[in-house]
């Protein structure tokens, strides 16, 4: 591979936050009976005529204007055409030519840019599930409102495609523009890699990926694809332009189709749509109302907390998350480095083991918070902590801020009375009598050990500073 260098882009879907669809008033929802939410615009049916939905516009605005696009004035619908069961009109109608941002860009972690292209407003289309008794079409998600972020090929790695889709989610998440949800289709990517020698100019033959909905899975995928190519050539043959899709149970990519060129799509301006022409004004008092961004609030965090950067990082990647730790620590400032590390190691380790979302926490933040305040003062010692925290998030009978109210007080008080402590710190220090002899020798790093053999006799339930000083004063005297 050090002869060879990966050219990547990405192509973003984001499923818009409306009530509605683009050009219809039927609901836009997850699950239901198949073809229930439909009506004879989005069925494509003859005479039904599109009207497009105001909400749809003030969206992919905020998107553009959160990735430093220049929004246009004008832009068109156009007519993109291909015959597939799950597209009943028989074309979709997207911007082709004139789309409504172009020219934006993001900044990376590593201060890396990485261009923006264009972002244009498309429709859905259905769903086709294939089976034993054949193909099945369901419409309900035919019209669903998306816009399309086309990223330029400037990204040359998978850890840059990922840190690029990471920075992008959190932007549209923060705007209210999607809810980011990869595994439920609401963002979904496919990624454009070719490869090239070190130092040549020209692209490589681009290959497409599809069918990628997590960053492990766009990782992963890139990854493969590059090694392929790279293969590929050092065999003596030559990359073949196609669409691939990403398969999760065999590692790999597997080819689909031949990639179609933008002539096969016939696009032409739609008739039945008006050019969407936007006012100064109205856009003026959209640029009035965009919220703290991702990379504003990770420079916050830093500064006015000093706060890590991958801990600031971990926390407004997601947006939900973030607003969560800012309400929790309003009136405790004192407190937000340590909860942050303490919700990205303790706390995510938690819900990971448990399989259980992050929006539980939102309720119970200011529980965490408190919990936090008394591990930090040494009201809860270390084995009292991981003790709470598995009892409460291994309770799915109540909600998470009763299951931690509950474990709490499960959890007792953490003993540092020295006439409890001293009769263990004696006979732990009678039990060792050759460690206590190397320890008065100079080994002082043998205090953490008699500290651990206090611990196991408390079964942790002990305040760690009060052993420690106790055992000074006695292996001191």
């Amino acid at each position: 591979m050090s002869a060879f260098e990966a050219i990547i882009g990405l192509e973003v879907h984001a499923q818009l936050l409306t009530r509605t669809k683009i050009f219809c008033g039927c609901a836009v929802a997850v699950g239901g009976p198949p073809n229930a939410r439909t009506c004879p615009v989005c069925l494509g049916l003859p005479g039904a005529l599109p009207v497009l939905n105001a909400e749809v516009v003030r969206l992919a605005v905020r998107a553009g204007l959160g990735t430093q696009c220049a929004i246009q004035r004008m832009s068109v619908f156009a007519r993109k055409n291909y015959f597939y069961p799950d597209l009943p009109k028989g074309y979709q109608i997207t911007q082709a030519e004139l789309p409504i941002c172009l020219d934006g860009q993001l900044t990376l972690d590593d201060g890396k840019v990485a261009r923006i292209q264009r972002i244009h407003l498309e429709e859905d289309a259905g769903k086709s599930s294939h089976g034993d008794a054949g193909t099945r079409v369901d419409l309900n998600r035919a019209g669903t409102p998306l816009i399309e972020i086309v990223g330029h090929p400037d990204l040359r790695t998978a850890d840059e495609a990922v840190a690029y889709l990471r920075e992008l989610r959190g932007i549209l998440m923060t705007l209210g523009v999607c809810d980011g949800n990869m595994e439920e289709g609401s963002l979904r990517c496919d990624a454009n890699v070719s490869v090239r020698p070190v130092g040549q100019t020209a692209l490589g033959t681009r290959v497409e990926i599809k069918n990628m909905n997590s960053f492990r899975s766009v990782r992963e995928a890139i990854v493969y694809e590059v090694d392929r190519q790279v293969g590929v050539i050092a065999d003596g043959e030559r990359v073949r332009q196609e669409t691939r899709l990403w398969s999760m149970d065999l590692a790999r990519t597997e080819s689909m189709r031949s990639k179609e060129e933008a002539a096969d799509y016939r696009y032409f301006p739609d008739p039945d749509l008006p050019p969407l022409q936007l006012d100064d004004a109205w856009l003026d008092a959209q640029s009035v109302d965009l919220p703290e961004l991702p990379a504003a609030r990770k420079i916050r965090y830093q500064q006015e907390f000093s706060l890590e950067t991958r801990t600031s990082n971990w926390l407004a990647e997601e947006p939900p998350r973030a607003d969560a730790f800012d309400r929790a620590i309003a009136d405790s400032p004192a407190l937000a480095a340590a909860f942050a590390a303490f919700l990205m190691t303790q706390v995510q380790a938690q819900l990971q083991r448990h399989e259980r979302p992050w929006p539980e926490l939102a309720a119970a933040m200011a529980d965490l918070l408190r919990i936090c305040g008394k591990w930090r003062a040494g009201q809860l010692s270390n084995q009292m902590l991981a003790e709470l925290l598995q009892l409460a998030f291994a309770d799915t009978a109540r909600g998470l801020a009763d299951a931690l109210a509950h474990a709490e007080a499960q959890a007792g008080a953490v003993v540092r009375d020295d006439g409890v402590l001293e009769p263990v710190v004696d006979a732990v220090l009678a039990k060792f009598p050759s460690e206590v002899a190397k320890y008065r020798a100079g080994q002082k790093q043998l205090s953490g050990f008699f500290v651990g053999q206090v611990m196991r006799q408390l079964a942790g339930k002990a305040d760690a500073k009060a052993i420690s000083a106790l055992l000074t004063r006695k292996l001191d005297a």
